[in-house]
């Protein structure tokens, strides 16, 4: 879903204070984290994208994660709306009205979804395909099959089509780690991340599907983001920069290595809106 606005959320509070992933591991260094977030912003802007801010909550470790909170839609006749997300973790629960509030406080219509023992974490499990009304769904770590199917049964009232997906790997815990959209026909995937089901699904609908190894995955290379001709990213190999450059993408590296102690990478810092 194409946007000329990213949001994203200063680490002043980041830390990691508990182990939601196999990635997490503290201490971290806060300042050299807030000079890679200021980094990230400035490739956003020089990629020609307007960078827009919420502020961080004390005690909410994680709100610098802001694909999470919330997904982002738009429809024709109901315009922008967001769906707020159910999170796992209690922590990462109390972000979400800020998010909510903040989407709302600029015109986004809320569409609330009865979750009660169900879970849904906004873009981290629910990307869209670029170019069509259709949302790919994972589910298994942190949302569940549930939250999802709820989901695609509010997104018919938009003419909006969603695939789930079985994740079985608890190191790509989300969508957004192990696959990254880059065109309507073309995307990159860890296929060890996915049941057979799943993998099926994706081989059928994507023209060109880009396999990376399980190393190249665990680098975080699938969260990154297509803005116009770059791909923002944190690690680049040799291989996977033919891959981009054979999609007329460029890779664009930024430095993002405390944030990658708490599991999370280029993408997972930004909403786009």
């Amino acid at each position: 879903m194409a946007s000329q606005t990213v949001l994203l959320c200063p680490p002043t509070y980041f830390e990691v204070r508990d182990r939601k992933n196999p990635y997490m591991r503290a201490p971290i260094d806060r300042a050299k984290a807030h000079e890679q977030w200021k980094a990230v912003c400035d490739v956003y802007q020089k990629a020609g994208l307007h960078v827009a801010l919420i502020p961080a909550v004390k005690d909410l470790e994680d709100m610098v994660f802001a694909a999470n909170q919330v997904f982002v839609g738009i429809d024709e006749k109901l315009g922008k709306f967001i769906v707020p997300s159910e999170m796992r973790y209690p922590s990462r629960q109390r972000e979400v009205p800020y998010y909510v509030d903040w989407f709302a406080d600029r015109g986004y219509k809320v569409i609330g979804l009865d979750l009660r023992g169900e879970f849904l974490e906004g873009h981290g499990d629910l990307l869209w395909h670029p170019g069509r009304k259709h949302v790919w769904a994972g589910y298994g770590f942190r949302s569940s099959i549930g939250g999802v199917k709820r989901f695609a049964s509010a997104m018919k009232e938009f003419r909006v089509s969603v695939t789930p997906l079985r994740l079985t790997d608890e190191h790509f815990y989300h969508l957004d780690t192990c696959l990254s959209p880059l065109s309507a026909d073309a995307a990159i995937l860890y296929p060890g991340a996915f049941s057979a089901e799943a993998l099926d699904c994706l081989r059928r609908d994507w023209p060109r599907l880009h396999e990376l190894t399980r190393d190249q995955a665990l680098k975080l290379t699938c969260n990154g983001v297509v803005a116009g001709n770059s791909y923002i990213t944190s690690h680049v190999s040799d291989g996977f920069k033919r891959i981009l450059e054979s999609e007329g993408l460029c890779p664009v590296v930024v430095d993002i290595s405390e944030f990658e102690k708490s599991g999370g990478g280029v993408f997972c810092m930004k909403n786009f809106i």
